[in-house]
C-alpha cells in the first residue's frame, strides 16, 4: 500500500517551475498523485515524485525507445496511457515543455475522440416520430 503524500512539496515545486511555459498550467490533487492541466486538458501526473505524461501512437516511441515505464497504479494490469519522463528531459525545462506540448495534444485528440462518440450516441438514441 502506498502512502498518502506521494508527492514531495518541493517536487511539485520543480516541475511546475520547469513546465512555466505550458499555456495555462493547474494542478490538481487525486488519488495521493498530482494532475498537471493546460486548461482543461488533463495531460501529466506525478505520484511517488515521478513525473508521467499522457501519451498516443504520435508520442509514445519517445518513450518506449529510452526505457521509460508506464504508469500503471495496479502493478501487472493495463497502462493508463501515461510513461515516466526521462530525467535528462525534465532537468531541461525547454525540452520538457516540448514534450509537455505533445502531450497536450494527445489529451486534446482523446477528448475531441470521447466527445465525437457521444454526439453519435446522442444521434442514435434520437426519438422516432
Amino acid at each position: 500500500m502506498r502512502g498518502s503524500m506521494s508527492v514531495s512539496n518541493g517536487y511539485r515545486t520543480y516541475i511546475v517551475g520547469q513546465l512555466a511555459a505550458v499555456p495555462a498550467l493547474g494542478t490538481r490533487r487525486m488519488f495521493g498523485a498530482l494532475g498537471l492541466y493546460s486548461g482543461e486538458w488533463f495531460f501529466a501526473l506525478i505520484d511517488d515524485d515521478a513525473l508521467f505524461f499522457k501519451v498516443d501512437d504520435a508520442n509514445r516511441e519517445d518513450y518506449v525507445s529510452r526505457g521509460m515505464k508506464a504508469f500503471m497504479p495496479i502493478p501487472d494490469k493495463a497502462s493508463m496511457g501515461y510513461f515516466q519522463v526521462p530525467e535528462d528531459v525534465i532537468e531541461e525545462a525547454e525540452e520538457l515543455t516540448r514534450w509537455a506540448r505533445r502531450s497536450v495534444e494527445v489529451a486534446q485528440r482523446a477528448g475531441l475522440r470521447k466527445q465525437q462518440k457521444k454526439k453519435k450516441k446522442r444521434k442514435k438514441k434520437a426519438p422516432a416520430r
